[in-house]
């Protein structure tokens, strides 16, 4: 027997976690995997020599512990020892630690929210953003106190200069929106009174609509894109974006553990109010912020395979995912580089921060220390975040805020951007007409 002959041959549970591990079909059935697993999968048989098979798992999920305290998935083929190792990797959790031996961990990854990708938007209703509807409303009301105190004013002062005075309010009133408007008008207040507050109702106009117009020049011509989620607690605060959770994943198993533990937030935080416990109020916040992520698993509208096989319905905005950064990187990789444009967007809050990213084994497997040693020198080498590199290209468009995806400096005011506009102008034509009809048909009538 030959030496080539005497390589045992070990079974590798494998499934996809695009960049780092795809799955491929052979025509005969056989599986084969690509990427930076496949590659250091392939240093430890040579180095380790041992040759291997693939199994894939009938339900394709990472795993998770079932009702009679079995695993499924990947997880499930190591704890019933049907294969020596998966691939993976996995991300390292004190519950999946119960039914393998992790190897030392290589890679840390964050997840956050990967979706539809916010665009450029225009408002009908943009001429009127600059200020707030408080400030409106207060310019309106010193419109009109200015009007009326101007009017009683000049007719004071006819009266007490013994001068003609006609239609006071309404000279005022027109007097008060062309100042308001910056436009020049013939009919001014003929005594001193009545030109101090023209004075201070021209510096009051000229502040108001040079900030007026100084900030409606700024929202038309720099792009304006309203994110809406960017957090988790934007995820489950809004109802127009459904959101999924990877099935068997260790999100789905995180947010899942969130849902089952429940305390009375509320009741315990005034008891600890009312007895000065801080400490005890510092968990309660942490608690309280428990209870966005446990709205998470109970807001999901369902599940997915995973996130590389869903990117194609998270681009057409039909749910959100949480989901790792690096597959993020690689979904956005694969839509600019076939479509040259980008459709999805990573919130810029993280969902959970630095797992840990490792292998699996059997509990107690020989081959466990002996890999370890080669992942360390695959790692320190830099080998491992070149082949993932290597995965990831034509990104940096992407990445960016959606608010740069408009490429030229300064574009050209379309017809929804200036349609709130003509509809006023339209408004008041409309207005206008109505008046003459009615001031041609009343007296007749």
């Amino acid at each position: 027997m030959t030496a080539a002959q005497a390589r045992p041959v070990l079974k590798v549970a494998v499934e996809e976690w695009v960049p780092w591990t795809k799955v491929v079909t052979e025509t005969n059935g056989a599986l084969r995997i690509e990427g930076p697993m496949a590659n250091l999968l392939d240093i430890l048989s040579s180095v380790l020599n041992f040759d291997y098979e693939f199994m894939r798992p009938v339900d394709r999920v990472w795993g998770g512990p079932d009702a009679n305290g079995s695993w499924n998935g990947l997880l499930g083929l190591l704890q019933r020892r049907e294969v020596e190792l998966a691939v993976g990797p996995f991300g390292v959790t004190n519950q999946r630690e119960t039914v393998c031996d992790f190897s030392d961990a290589f890679y840390s990854e964050n997840n956050a929210i990967l979706m539809v990708r916010p665009t450029l938007q225009n408002d009908m209703a943009g001429f009127a953003k600059p200020f707030a509807n408080e400030v409106w409303l207060l310019t309106l009301v010193s419109l009109v106190t200015m009007v009326v105190v101007m009017a009683r004013v000049a007719t004071a002062e006819a009266s007490l200069y013994n001068t003609r005075n006609r239609n006071s309010l309404a000279k005022a009133a027109i007097w008060g929106l062309k100042a308001f408007t910056q436009e020049g008008s013939e009919w001014l207040p003929p005594h001193d009174a009545g030109r101090m507050l023209v004075t201070t109702w021209l510096l009051a106009s000229l502040v108001f609509m040079s900030s007026y117009s100084g900030i409606l020049t700024a929202m038309l011509t720099v792009p304006r894109v309203t994110i809406p989620i960017d957090s988790l607690a934007d995820l489950v605060a809004q109802k127009d974006l459904p959101w999924r959770l990877e099935a068997g994943s260790m999100m789905f198993q995180y947010f899942q553990v969130k849902h089952l533990v429940k305390v009375d937030i509320s009741l315990a935080y005034k008891i600890a109010i009312a007895r000065r416990q801080y400490s005890h109020l510092c968990l309660l916040l942490q608690e309280a912020e428990d209870g966005v992520r446990r709205n998470v698993f109970t807001g999901t509208s369902g599940t997915f395979q995973d996130c590389w096989a869903a990117r194609q319905d998270i681009a057409e905005g039909r749910y959100a995912a949480i989901c790792d950064r690096t597959t993020m990187k690689k979904a956005m990789s694969w839509d600019f580089s076939t479509s040259g444009r980008c459709h999805l967007y990573i919130s810029r809050e993280n969902v959970y921060s630095n797992v840990q990213i490792a292998m699996a084994f059997q509990i107690n497997s020989t081959y466990r220390e002996r890999s370890n040693r080669i992942i360390h020198a695959v790692k320190e080498s830099g080998i491992l975040n070149r082949w993932i590199g290597a995965q990831i290209t034509n990104t940096s468009q992407c990445l960016r805020p959606p608010t740069a995806d408009r490429s030229e400096a300064i574009a050209a005011l379309s017809i929804q951007s200036m349609g709130g506009s003509f509809l006023v102008l339209v408004g008041g034509l409309a207005a206008g007409t109505a008046v003459f009809f009615l001031e041609a048909v009343v007296p007749r009538m």
